[in-house]
C-alpha cells in the first residue's frame, strides 16, 4: 500500500487566533530574503530573530507567519526532531511577547513529485509569461496530487516547482494529532 501525504496547513478558521507577521533580524528589519524558509534547502545560521504579533490573539503550535513561514511551539519542533530530522531544520525564533520557544521549520527537502495527471489544475510559466527565471515550474497547482513513489523514505519536503507547498507523511500527521497541536489543518495530496 502506497504512503500517504498531506499538505501542512495554518487553520486560519480557528476564532480568536493570533496572525504572525514576517520575521525580522536582530536589528529589528524584516530579513533579507523571506523566502529561504521555503525553499526546500538548509539556511544559513540565523541569530536574534524575532517574529511580530500582526492580530493578537490565542498563541498556537503551527502558524504561517509572512511569506508563509512556518512557525511551530516547542511540542511541535520535538514532534519533528523525533521524526524526520534529517528532513528539517529548526530556526530558533522570539514571538514578540511571549517567553516560551518557537521555532521556523524549514523542511531541507525539495521533491520533484507533483502528479500533473492527478491534480484537479496545473498551470506552468511559459516563455511568453515574460518570467524566464520561472519557466516550466508551477505558476498554480489547484488540488495536488503527488506520486508518493518519488518520495522514498522522506518525512517532510516541500514539492519542486511549487514550494509553497510544505508536505508531511500520516505518520507525522498522526504524531500531531496525538499532540493535539493547535493551528494546523491537513489536505491530503
Amino acid at each position: 500500500m502506497p504512503r500517504r501525504f498531506y499538505r501542512l496547513l495554518d487553520d486560519v478558521t480557528l476564532p480568536g487566533r493570533w496572525e504572525l507577521g514576517i520575521p525580522l533580524d536582530a536589528r529589528g528589519n524584516e530579513v533579507e530574503d523571506p523566502w529561504m524558509f521555503r525553499e526546500g534547502r538548509h539556511v544559513p545560521p540565523q541569530q536574534g530573530l524575532l517574529v511580530p504579533i500582526e492580530h493578537s490573539g490565542t498563541p498556537l503550535d503551527f502558524s504561517l507567519a509572512g511569506f508563509s513561514t512556518p512557525v511551530v511551539s516547542a511540542r511541535v519542533a520535538a514532534v519533528f526532531s523525533e521524526r524526520a530530522a534529517q528532513d528539517i531544520q529548526l530556526v530558533p525564533v522570539a514571538v514578540l511577547g511571549h517567553a516560551e520557544p518557537y521555532f521556523i521549520l524549514v523542511a531541507t527537502r525539495l521533491i520533484r513529485c507533483i502528479d500533473d495527471e492527478a491534480s484537479e489544475e496545473v498551470i506552468r510559466w511559459t516563455p511568453q509569461d515574460g518570467r524566464p527565471d520561472r519557466v516550466g515550474q508551477y505558476r498554480d497547482v489547484d488540488g495536488m496530487r503527488i506520486d508518493p513513489a518519488q518520495v522514498g523514505d522522506v518525512q517532510v519536503f516541500r514539492t519542486w516547482g511549487w514550494s509553497i507547498a510544505l508536505i508531511v507523511s500520516e505518520d507525522i500527521k498522526h504524531a500531531l494529532e496525538r499532540i493535539r497541536a493547535s493551528g494546523i489543518r491537513f489536505t491530503e495530496v
